[in-house]
């Protein structure tokens, strides 16, 4: 009967190239970093010898077998990418930036990303008398916004108002002036009652009023009520400046009001270059806003 040598039915793994082992078909061995598979036995001939072995997988050329990235990479937060002839290292960025592409041809970069609408200021308010927003930044941005989260009073019978700032000789100053008007409408539902609406017209004002009663902490400390207001096309210029307003929120005094209140405000008074808006209450010096924010909106 005929014998057929079928060789071996698997590669055989030989670990490093040895110039003093005899190899066989199939046999693997690795060589400066690539895996060679023996094609012809043999003994002392090198895996680079292609009459005697194939490469199986081959170390990158050009230094970029991966072994090169720890000269290449040297401080915590770098990134390697490829530039036009090879690999380079981009450093970490400044906190708060993003990485950016360049496009084709082009090597990435680290950048500022620049937005619309942006959060200028913001912070917390605990047992004051009042909150000054002022010198808002009218070059950069032309229209604000500013929330005003979780308001509620330490007394009874309070609500919360608001002045316009002005620039007094370089000192900041309140308009205190009886030259406001306001306007607030909407639905407040109390107890098991169905809702009912809510109007608020006044003639010239010394001040703003942005809802009917802050729930004091005595009452429920939990009650509490949002804000916002917009600041729409101001500038330093002297002109009347108009007030968006939006409230929602809960008024407890033993009885739950819930409101719901929309509405504005203006100053007629055209020879002030308003630059800010001072938040108080009508009576005492004893408010709280868990959060407040400030966004500035680009034109």
């Amino acid at each position: 009967m005929a014998t057929i040598n079928l060789g071996n039915i698997k590669f055989n793994w030989k670990g490093t190239y040895n110039a003093g082992t005899a190899y066989a078909i199939d046999d693997v061995v690795s060589y400066n970093g690539s895996s060679y598979v023996c094609i012809l036995a043999s003994t002392g001939n090198l895996p680079t010898n292609t009459t005697y072995w194939n490469v199986m997988s081959s170390a990158g050329t050009n230094g970029t077998d991966g072994t090169d990235l720890t000269t290449t990479l040297t401080t915590q937060g770098d990134i390697v990418y490829r530039d036009g002839s090879g690999l380079a290292r981009l450093g970490a960025g400044t906190s708060g930036q993003v990485l950016q592409t360049g496009g084709t041809g082009a090597n990435p970069s680290w950048g500022t990303v620049s937005s619309d609408y942006v959060k200028v200021a913001n912070g917390t308010l605990s047992n004051q008398g009042d909150l000054i927003l002022n010198n808002f930044d009218f070059t950069t941005y032309k229209h604000f916004k500013v929330y005003l989260n979780g308001v509620n009073t330490n007394n009874n019978s309070e609500y919360l108002a608001i002045r316009f700032q002005y620039d007094n000789s370089g000192s900041p100053a309140t308009d205190t002036g009886s030259e406001y008007t306001y306007f607030l409408k909407g639905r407040h539902v109390y107890g098991s009652s169905s809702d009912t609406g809510e109007n608020s017209g006044t003639s010239l004002q010394d001040r703003i009023r942005t809802n009917w009663q802050t729930t004091a902490t005595s009452n429920g400390a939990s009650w509490k009520q949002d804000f916002q207001f917009e600041l729409s096309n101001w500038n330093n210029t002297n002109s009347s400046k108009q007030l968006f307003i939006r409230m929602c929120g809960v008024y407890d005094n033993g009885t739950e009001y819930h409101y719901y209140l929309d509405g504005g405000a203006v100053s007629r008074n055209d020879t002030r270059a308003y630059n800010g808006l001072r938040f108080f209450l009508n009576n005492s010096n004893n408010f709280n806003v868990d959060n407040y924010y400030i966004y500035g909106i680009k034109g």
